[in-house]
This record gives structure tokens, sequence and C-alpha cells, in this order.
């Protein structure tokens, strides 16, 4: 299991979490066995799982955040899945070698053309209901290449939501971690009449020397040390709020019959033509690792309409 934090500063209009997937975000990258990511790939992938707890409890979403990057390196897709209960999973497609050293620009951005969606997909989703999709690029205002994932989320969080915030992601082989430290819209009687919320951009003060506490948490420190210890560490001057903490899990919704609808999505043809040359079909999660493996009479049920079917399957000889 993780931890997750929830604080508010007390008198100021500011808000922040801090999350750790240590057992969850181990147990994720077991499910590789054999076949793991290089290291970047897996730092990268443990900044996007924390990433995506932090966003998807901040903005109570009943449904699906998916945390997309994609671009022109050797990783072509990462994924971070979250669910409203906190649940996530992650995977990646990668092709070509992964520099030892590579960072988001060699990994995803080498000519430019890497970017970064966020997917909103909710809870029993009507037909024809489309989520929520944004798109920024992984290059800042002035087309300069963003150098980590936070700096792109906190584009992308200024774009979307107008409100200024700090992000501090760190992972490793036993912890993927994240600050998320975040302006709330302004109310009150300080705030100028018929001033847009925009319009507070950089300017409080508060959250300013916030975000500028929380940006000398170290990687290490993010890392190896608990909550209580990181929180007393930055703001030890401030008066915080703290909410109750929530249990981030790592969680596969893979399942035998979303298989079962992709193979019938393929075709009998198809299908039959993998078992004509393999003997059986085996399907592999890239999320969880987990193994689907269909023989003949498993197909042969697949295609068959339910009331042609035999009420037992008969012995073999």
């Amino acid at each position: 299991m993780g931890e997750l934090h929830r604080f508010m500063f007390e008198g100021l209009p500011v808000r922040g979490q801090l999350v750790h997937l240590g057992a969850s975000w181990r147990e994720m990258l077991a499910r590789r066995g054999d076949k793991p990511y290089a290291p970047p790939v897996r730092q990268l992938l443990g900044q996007m799982a924390a990433a995506g707890v932090l966003m998807q409890s901040n903005i109570k979403f009943e449904g699906t955040l998916l945390l997309q990057v994609y671009g022109d390196g050797p990783v072509k897709l990462a994924v971070a899945e979250v669910r409203d209960d906190l649940s996530f999973r992650a995977t990646a497609t990668v092709a070509g070698d992964v520099p030892s050293a590579a960072g988001l620009e060699a990994l995803l951005n080498l000519h430019g053309r890497g970017r970064c969606s966020i997917t909103l997909d909710p809870n029993g989703r009507r037909p024809g209901q489309q989520p929520y999709q944004g798109v920024v690029p992984l290059h800042g205002d002035r087309r300069e290449p963003l150098q980590q994932l936070s700096q792109v989320l906190e584009h992308y969080m200024l774009q979307s939501e107008q409100l200024d915030t700090r992000l501090v992601l760190a992972a490793d082989d036993q912890m993927a971690a994240g600050l998320l430290i975040q302006r709330l819209p302004a109310e009150g009687p300080g705030r100028v009449s018929g001033e847009r919320n925009e319009d507070q951009i950089g300017r409080n003060e508060d959250f300013n020397r916030i975000a500028h506490l929380a940006a000398t948490l170290t990687r290490e420190e993010l890392l190896t040390l608990d909550a209580d210890t990181v929180l007393r560490r930055l703001f030890w001057e401030e008066r915080l709020q703290r909410y109750e903490t929530r249990q981030p899990r790592f969680a596969c919704s893979c399942a035998r019959e979303r298989v079962r609808n992709m193979l019938r999505g393929l075709g009998a043809d198809e299908v039959r033509g993998i078992i004509a040359e393999r003997g059986e079909v085996e399907v592999g999660c890239e999320f969880c690792g987990q193994q689907y493996r269909f023989d003949a009479v498993d197909v042969g049920e697949l295609f068959t309409p339910p009331r042609d079917q035999p009420h037992t399957r008969a012995p073999l000889q």
C-alpha cells in the first residue's frame, strides 16, 4: 500500500498533498518479471504514478484519470492510470535502446514532438459522451524543452486551471513519491473587484513563499523520509491542517472476459489462424503481466453462439 497525505495551510489560500508509493510501487515493478524496464523508464513511470495519484485526489474526480506522455524518442508511450479509489497501474512502450542517464527530452522529445495528455473518463459514461482530454507539448511557452515531468504538469495545470502549482517528483526501485503545492482560487475581501483568477498567477506572496520552500526538498529526502518529517522540515513555521490519510494501491483492471471481447473483435478467421500456427492464443496484460491463454476449445466456444454450445464439454479421448 501507499500513503497520501492532504493538508491546508491555515489562513492561506494554499493546499498541498504528499504521496509515497512504497510496497504498491514495488509490487508493480515485480510484475514485469524477467523483463524489467530500463532504469530511466522505471523512474519516469514512478513519477507518473505518483503525479497521477496527486492529480486524481486533487480534483476529486469520480472516474479514471489517464496520464500519458508520448513522442519521438525510444519511449513511444508511457501511461499511468489512476481510478477514483486511488488504485493505479502504469506501463510503457519502448522501442530501441534507452541511454542509462536519459532524461525526459532523450526519452520522449528528441525532435520536439513530445506531448503530454490528461484524460478524465467519468464513471458511468453515457453512450456518445466523450471523456475530457487536455494536451500540452513537452516544452514551455518560449519553446524551450522542459527537462522534468514536474515542469510539464505544472505547465498543464497552469493552462487548464489557471492555478499556480509546484510539483516535486522522484522515483527509484523502492519508492515513487511526490509533493504537490497549489494556490487556491482567490476569494474574500482581499480580492480586487472584477479581477479574474488568472490575474492572480504568480502574484500571491504566500504561495510563492511556500512553493519556494517546497522546491528545496531534495530527491533523497522525498524518497527516504516519512511524511511527518518532510512536512516538519519544510513548513515548520506554518500551521497545517491535516486530513485523513488515504492509501493508494496498485491494482489492474484486466480480466479474462475483456480479453475474450478483444479476441472477438479480431474476428474468427484471424484468431483461428493463430491457433493453427501456434496451438493456442496467448495475451499478456502490459500493465500487470498477467497471461491469458486460449486453446482451440476456448476459441471454438468464443465464436459459437450460446444456443449452439453444448451444456457440458465432452471428455477428452
